[in-house]
């Protein structure tokens, strides 16, 4: 008799939203280096009341950025959280991080990657790292930009910021949002400002950026000499002018300069309630990858899934057009989310926390094995990954590195679905000692051409398994 397969939630094979089930993360930002695309999130994570029942996201505890990666946009790799904010912190002068935005810089010719995080909505810090993933150090002590900064002393929320490195090497930051009383049509809250050659320091005054209705979370790409500012528009829930921008959506002014002057043209994304059916607040990012170019949002999908959206938000991504006159076409946020990039090599080493869908796993950082493991693995638990080329000649073996535990158990490896065509199965013993890193193999048959495959874990129910840290088939 075979064991019963647990059901993924929220992202369900074959869509690509969200883009991991495991795990919540909100208001993203892009970064693309090498040949992934890094997204950093702000860690959205449960909050419980005094009955251990999940309440509203206060965002009032979240003090570190989550981190996940891709080279082909559908599976994805977990690489847990950055420790920003508090003592345990990169910036122990900070209280949260909201928000980031990350960049990459050559500088001294040295790749340079700098991460700008809100302080709640009371300025803005930077950390600095010499990989996309750091190690992140606090180069300045302080927050990079606050109210005593030039040009932002009336600014409602010094937060939301998004960074561009121009052609020629200047950076530019653009940040803020609110809405002063009674200036709901004309906020005056969003800024530009020059960025210091280090990066870590800004130059003269931040300029104003007109946006009309004007709420939150700025963005900024360049494309073909032209700058697009883009936002999100506040919920002033009365009458509008023609040609305003309606509640709680993404609009975009263009310019000839990254300091402006601006003009509105449109909004581009309607809130996600009216694609989800849950409503809250609209943060993007856009960024060009192989020459396409995409728009990285947040949704509460998952949290709606797991019958919890009280603002616990996971991040999609789209494909976003320009036309031929520069115009951004309108965007349809969905489940199904983008095209993968190419194929999945099976046949180098894989960090297992990389997935393209799953059902009942969590991952965690194990300081013992360096690594971040697919942990909380019961019986009937299942990771899957997307278009996996195993070639004409196929696999003819498949390991895992793991940590034993009591339970012990099987990896099954089945084509296309959870519960098909099955290829091979490695044994996984259970613990006798202490915990450590231990390498098993097992011969695999019938894995040829491009599939789906999935990794299914079986043992007793109720029992750990064990913990999968990286696996890897061989020809």
């Amino acid at each position: 008799m075979t064991s019963p397969l647990n059901q993924a939630i929220g992202k369900v094979p074959p869509n690509g939203n969200p883009l991991v089930a495991h795990r919540y993360g909100a208001d993203p930002y892009a970064l693309v280096f090498g040949d992934r695309v890094y997204l950093y999130m702000t860690n959205d994570a449960l909050e419980y009341d005094g009955n251990g029942v999940v309440k509203e996201n206060t965002y009032s505890s979240i003090n570190k950025i989550a981190v996940i990666s891709s080279s082909d946009l559908v599976n994805w790799t977990d690489h847990g959280e950055i420790a920003v904010a508090g003592q345990e912190g990169a910036a122990k002068w900070a209280t949260q991080s909201w928000a980031p935005a990350a960049v990459h810089k050559v500088i001294g010719g040295k790749d340079k990657f700098f991460l700008y995080f809100a302080n709640n909505a009371s300025g803005i810090g930077v950390l600095s790292g010499d990989s996309p993933l750091g190690p992140w150090t606090d180069p300045i002590g302080e927050a990079l930009i606050l109210r005593s900064t030039p040009g932002v002393e009336d600014v409602t929320w010094l937060f939301d910021p998004a960074v561009l490195v121009d052609d020629d090497g200047k950076g530019y930051i653009y940040f803020g949002g609110g809405v002063p009383e009674g200036q709901f049509a004309e906020p005056g809250t969003a800024r530009v400002m020059k960025l210091g050659d280090d990066m870590i320091s800004v130059e003269g005054t931040a300029e104003v950026i007109p946006a009309p209705f004007m709420f939150e979370d700025a963005g900024i790409h360049k494309r073909e000499g032209v700058y697009y500012y883009t936002y999100c528009s506040n919920f002033y829930d009365r009458e509008r002018p023609e040609g305003s921008p309606p509640a709680g959506e993404i609009a975009y002014m263009t310019s000839s300069s990254p300091m402006g002057p601006w003009t509105y043209h449109k909004t581009i994304l309607k809130n996600p309630g009216h694609f989800f059916g849950v409503s809250g607040n609209n943060h993007h990012a856009i960024f060009q990858y192989h020459d396409e170019w995409y728009i990285a949002y947040h949704a509460q999908t998952l949290s709606k899934a797991e019958g919890i959206a009280n603002g616990y938000r996971s991040t999609h991504l789209g494909r976003l057009s320009h036309k031929e006159d520069g115009s951004i076409q309108n965007i349809e946020a969905d489940y199904k989310g983008v095209q993968q990039i190419g194929c999945f090599n099976p046949y180098h080493r894989v960090l297992a926390a990389t997935m393209g869908w799953s059902a009942g796993v969590k991952t965690e950082f194990m300081a013992s094995a360096g690594k971040r493991l697919v942990t909380d693995i019961d019986n009937g638990d299942w990771i899957g990954l997307s278009g996996v080329d195993f070639g004409s000649t196929g696999a003819g073996a498949f390991s895992a590195s793991v940590i034993c535990l009591e339970g012990g158990g099987n990896i099954e490896l089945h084509l296309d679905d959870p519960a098909g065509v099955l290829v091979g199965e490695l044994s996984v013993p259970a613990a006798n000692g202490p915990e450590k890193v231990m390498e098993f193999k097992t011969e695999v048959s019938g894995a040829e051409g491009v599939h789906d495959l999935y990794l299914v874990f079986k043992g007793t129910t109720g029992t750990g398994l064990f913990k999968l840290e990286s696996w890897q088939f061989m020809e």
